[in-house]
Protein backbone atom coordinates (compact mmCIF):
# COMPACT_ATOMS: atom_id res chain seq x y z
CA UNK A 1 0.00 0.00 0.00
CA UNK A 2 1.50 3.40 -1.17
CA UNK A 3 -0.13 6.94 -1.29
CA UNK A 4 1.64 10.09 -1.96
CA UNK A 5 1.98 10.54 2.00
CA UNK A 6 2.44 7.61 4.04
CA UNK A 7 3.11 3.42 2.72
CA UNK A 8 3.64 0.47 4.33
CA UNK A 9 6.46 -1.44 3.45
CA UNK A 10 7.07 -4.94 2.93
CA UNK A 11 10.52 -5.81 4.36
CA UNK A 12 13.35 -8.53 3.21
CA UNK A 13 13.42 -11.28 5.43
CA UNK A 14 15.56 -13.88 5.51
CA UNK A 15 16.15 -17.55 7.75
CA UNK A 16 19.07 -17.55 9.86
CA UNK A 17 20.31 -21.14 10.13
CA UNK A 18 22.60 -23.33 12.75
CA UNK A 19 25.93 -23.13 12.83
CA UNK A 20 26.32 -26.67 14.47
CA UNK A 21 23.90 -28.29 12.26
CA UNK A 22 22.03 -25.45 9.40
CA UNK A 23 18.51 -25.71 11.23
CA UNK A 24 16.75 -23.08 11.05
CA UNK A 25 16.80 -21.18 13.94
CA UNK A 26 15.10 -17.56 13.28
CA UNK A 27 14.99 -15.15 11.79
CA UNK A 28 17.06 -11.67 10.26
CA UNK A 29 14.67 -8.96 8.90
CA UNK A 30 16.27 -5.76 7.12
CA UNK A 31 15.05 -1.95 8.38
CA UNK A 32 17.30 -0.53 6.64
CA UNK A 33 20.70 -0.31 4.98
CA UNK A 34 22.73 2.74 3.23
CA UNK A 35 22.26 1.80 -0.35
CA UNK A 36 18.42 1.11 0.33
CA UNK A 37 16.44 3.52 -1.19
CA UNK A 38 13.72 3.05 1.58
CA UNK A 39 14.59 5.28 4.33
CA UNK A 40 16.92 8.65 3.19
CA UNK A 41 20.02 8.82 5.97
CA UNK A 42 17.67 8.63 8.94
CA UNK A 43 18.87 10.90 11.40
CA UNK A 44 17.70 9.42 14.62
CA UNK A 45 16.26 6.12 15.97
CA UNK A 46 14.42 5.08 19.07
CA UNK A 47 11.93 2.63 20.80
CA UNK A 48 8.61 3.71 21.61
CA UNK A 49 6.24 1.77 23.70
CA UNK A 50 2.35 1.82 24.12
CA UNK A 51 0.85 0.33 27.13
CA UNK A 52 -1.72 -1.92 26.95
CA UNK A 53 -5.05 0.23 25.73
CA UNK A 54 -3.01 3.37 25.41
CA UNK A 55 -3.40 6.02 22.22
CA UNK A 56 -0.45 7.72 21.64
CA UNK A 57 -0.99 11.30 19.54
CA UNK A 58 -2.63 12.03 17.25
CA UNK A 59 -0.18 14.28 16.15
CA UNK A 60 1.80 15.24 13.40
CA UNK A 61 5.34 16.48 12.54
CA UNK A 62 6.08 19.66 10.70
CA UNK A 63 9.33 18.83 9.21
CA UNK A 64 10.08 15.05 10.22
CA UNK A 65 9.25 12.03 8.01
CA UNK A 66 9.14 9.10 10.46
CA UNK A 67 9.22 5.52 10.19
CA UNK A 68 7.27 2.43 12.27
CA UNK A 69 8.53 -1.17 12.97
CA UNK A 70 6.60 -2.92 15.59
CA UNK A 71 9.30 -5.15 17.93
CA UNK A 72 6.74 -6.68 19.96
CA UNK A 73 2.83 -6.63 20.54
CA UNK A 74 0.41 -5.40 18.13
CA UNK A 75 -0.36 -1.54 17.10
CA UNK A 76 -2.49 -0.05 14.50
CA UNK A 77 -1.62 3.00 12.83
CA UNK A 78 -4.49 5.76 12.09
CA UNK A 79 -3.49 8.19 9.74
CA UNK A 80 -5.32 11.15 8.33
CA UNK A 81 -4.13 11.96 4.84
CA UNK A 82 -4.47 15.89 3.75
CA UNK A 83 -8.06 14.92 2.26
CA UNK A 84 -9.20 14.23 5.76
CA UNK A 85 -9.68 10.04 4.81
CA UNK A 86 -8.65 7.82 7.77
CA UNK A 87 -6.15 4.92 6.92
CA UNK A 88 -6.07 2.01 9.52
CA UNK A 89 -3.21 -0.15 9.52
CA UNK A 90 -2.42 -2.59 11.52
CA UNK A 91 0.28 -4.89 12.23
CA UNK A 92 2.29 -6.97 14.95
CA UNK A 93 5.76 -8.27 15.23
CA UNK A 94 4.90 -11.35 13.64
CA UNK A 95 4.73 -9.15 10.18
CA UNK A 96 7.39 -7.86 8.55
CA UNK A 97 6.10 -4.24 7.69
CA UNK A 98 7.93 -0.83 7.69
CA UNK A 99 4.54 2.15 7.91
CA UNK A 100 6.06 5.27 6.82
CA UNK A 101 4.29 8.80 7.78
CA UNK A 102 5.38 11.59 6.17
CA UNK A 103 5.51 15.26 7.38
CA UNK A 104 2.31 17.11 7.78
CA UNK A 105 0.48 13.71 7.82
CA UNK A 106 -1.35 13.25 11.53
CA UNK A 107 -1.47 9.94 12.84
CA UNK A 108 -2.17 8.14 16.24
CA UNK A 109 -0.67 5.02 17.43
CA UNK A 110 -2.60 2.93 19.10
CA UNK A 111 -1.66 -0.19 20.97
CA UNK A 112 -5.15 -2.42 21.12
CA UNK A 113 -3.75 -5.53 23.39
CA UNK A 114 -3.43 -6.35 26.74
CA UNK A 115 0.24 -6.40 26.51
CA UNK A 116 2.50 -3.55 26.32
CA UNK A 117 4.00 -2.86 22.64
CA UNK A 118 7.63 -1.88 21.66
CA UNK A 119 8.05 0.43 17.96
CA UNK A 120 11.27 0.85 16.29
CA UNK A 121 11.01 4.70 15.13
CA UNK A 122 13.39 5.86 12.66
CA UNK A 123 13.05 9.60 11.71
CA UNK A 124 15.01 11.58 9.05
CA UNK A 125 15.42 14.26 11.56
CA UNK A 126 16.45 14.36 14.57
CA UNK A 127 13.88 15.18 17.63
CA UNK A 128 15.27 17.83 19.88
CA UNK A 129 13.85 19.50 23.14
CA UNK A 130 11.58 22.17 22.72
CA UNK A 131 11.77 22.42 18.78
CA UNK A 132 7.97 22.57 18.72
CA UNK A 133 7.85 20.92 14.97
CA UNK A 134 4.93 18.48 16.63
CA UNK A 135 1.63 19.69 16.60
CA UNK A 136 -0.69 17.82 18.63
CA UNK A 137 -4.08 17.10 16.76
CA UNK A 138 -7.74 16.45 17.32
CA UNK A 139 -9.32 13.30 15.06
CA UNK A 140 -12.75 14.78 16.39
CA UNK A 141 -14.87 12.92 13.13
CA UNK A 142 -13.04 9.34 14.04
CA UNK A 143 -13.36 7.03 17.00
CA UNK A 144 -9.88 5.86 18.27
CA UNK A 145 -11.44 4.26 20.89
CA UNK A 146 -13.25 1.53 19.27
CA UNK A 147 -9.47 0.20 19.06
CA UNK A 148 -9.46 -0.34 22.76
CA UNK A 149 -10.35 -3.46 24.56
CA UNK A 150 -13.06 -2.77 27.70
Amino acid sequence: METEKFSVIDLETHQTKSTKDSHINGELTVIWRDWDKIIKNPKMIYVNTVNPGEIKGPHLHTKRTSYFYCLEGKMTLIIRDKDDTYHEIETNHLESKLICVSNGIGAAIINPSSNPTKILVLADIAWKPNDDEMKNLTFDNYDLEKWIQK
